[in-house]
């Protein structure tokens, strides 16, 4: 977040020069004096950890889980569906920090579920978004009721509400609406959205699911504050961004997978829309489609051998680095010598997935190349980094119910929260950013 998306920037590097050191020298006499030069101050911090070996090995050590000591949940206000569980259901949680009329604003969402469906499938009802003075809260639904009175407080978009499109305005397009078949019934949902503030704007980036009519990536502008009334863009009114692309799980309709869970990432007077399966693409100057491509270009990586499905990319700039942020299953398997192995393999015989992990890699320009990756977080994937209004870094976190380690029923009820955790950087230039470790 950086550039001419007005949020708390992330660049905080301070040079201090010694001046009064500078005049001390130059009083010395000739004989004992020495060049004066500007000098900055070593940062020191904590060692990185050796690459694991072979490279897509995983680091499950407890260090890199978020703890009670580096981490809590979010205590966001409740909706009805919410208070008999006490707390809300989300996943893929998103949090971020901007600056509005030099005051900070805590937004948050993320992938919300109706009563009487355990997961976000095969519908859901849209975007919820809370709003913070600071990240311990209090954390308040935005107020949507003067925009709909009556309606679900803090819910600002959904499938639901074709019936505001205008001539000139949509809503909702129609390959967004929901849809019926003798399989699963009502079908359509929308995942995984982000929010971001751009040259006074506010625009939300989501991406609707699977049992979609379309599914792929798209964008909303506000015509007011955080709380809408929001209205798609133009690129979106037919279709998701880019073309279709192979793949996708059997629900999908055939020719209807899109690139997904799209992000948005802004540097001075360009900004740039992330997508899941390793593309990106420029957005036009007035923020209403990307600039066109016969192929969306792909980010220059260091791929696993072989390389798994990864999730959830996000970029995000820090200290004049680039970091590129995915999510991967981490999947244990037998080893050689009998012990257990733990890596970011492709689903195969003897393979279980075990947590859902955050996997970070870094590069001094947004296209790559980007290093070597490692584990950021155990069981955090699917997040985002920000940060707070102090300058200090945080990701997100939900614990995935899918599978894995948070499926198990002793856990289950602890997963799907709206979590947050410390970041800390480490190595010689604190370029590895790791989920704050122990001491």
């Amino acid at each position: 977040m950086t550039g001419f998306e007005s949020g708390l920037r992330i660049d905080r590097r301070s040079v201090l020069i010694g001046a009064t050191g500078a005049v001390g020298l130059a009083g010395l006499p000739a004989s004992g004096a020495v060049a004066a030069t500007a000098v900055t101050p070593v940062r020191h911090h904590p060692p990185s950890w050796p690459d694991l070996e072979p490279y897509g090995l995983a680091d499950t050590r407890l260090d890199l889980w978020p703890r009670e000591d580096n981490s809590f949940i979010l205590p966001l206000e409740l909706r009805p569906r919410d208070e008999e569980r006490g707390q809300v259901w989300i996943r893929d949680t998103y949090v971020n920090c901007f600056v509005v009329d030099d005051r900070p604003i805590y937004v948050a969402t993320g992938t919300s579920r109706v009563p009487g469906l355990d997961k976000a499938a095969p519908w859901n009802d849209g975007v919820f978004v809370w709003v913070s003075p600071s990240l311990r809260g209090p954390w308040r639904l935005v107020d949507t009721t003067g925009i709909r009175p009556g309606a679900e407080k803090g819910k600002v978009w959904s499938p639901e509400f074709t019936a505001e499109n205008r001539q000139g305005r949509t809503v909702v397009a129609p390959w967004q609406e929901y849809w019926y078949d003798d399989r699963f019934g009502k079908r359509g949902q929308v995942w995984a959205p982000e929010l971001h503030y751009v040259r006074g704007t506010w625009y939300i980036v989501a991406c609707m699911g699977d049992h979609s009519r379309k599914v792929g990536s798209f964008m909303l502008v506000s015509e007011g504050g955080i709380e809408g009334p929001y209205r798609l863009v133009e690129g979106n009114l037919e279709k998701p961004f880019g073309d279709p692309v192979p793949g996708g799980p059997p629900v999908v309709e055939p020719g209807a997978y899109h690139h997904i869970d799209g992000g948005l990432f802004a540097e001075d007077d360009t900004a740039w829309l992330v997508l899941h399966n390793d593309h990106y693409a420029r957005f036009r100057d007035d923020m209403e489609d990307i600039v066109p491509t016969t192929n969306l270009p792909a980010f220059r990586q260091t791929p696993y051998s072989p390389e798994p499905y990864l999730e959830g990319a996000q970029v995000f700039k820090h200290d004049g680095r680039y970091y590129l942020l995915h999510a991967a299953w981490n999947r244990s398997s037998a080893a050689a010598d009998g012990s257990t192995r733990y890596a970011y393999d492709p689903p195969g015989p003897g393979r279980t997935q075990y947590q859902y992990d955050a996997i970070l890699a870094v590069s001094d320009s947004f296209e790559g190349p980007y290093s070597r990756r490692w584990t950021a977080g155990v069981g955090a994937g699917h997040n985002n980094i920000f940060t707070d209004r102090g300058g200090s870094l945080w990701a997100t976190f939900f614990r995935n119910p899918n599978a894995g380690y948070w499926a198990d029923p002793a856990r289950i009820a602890d997963a799907a929260v709206p979590g947050v955790v410390r970041l800390e950087r480490a190595g010689d230039e604190g370029s590895r950013l790791y989920i704050q470790r122990r001491a």
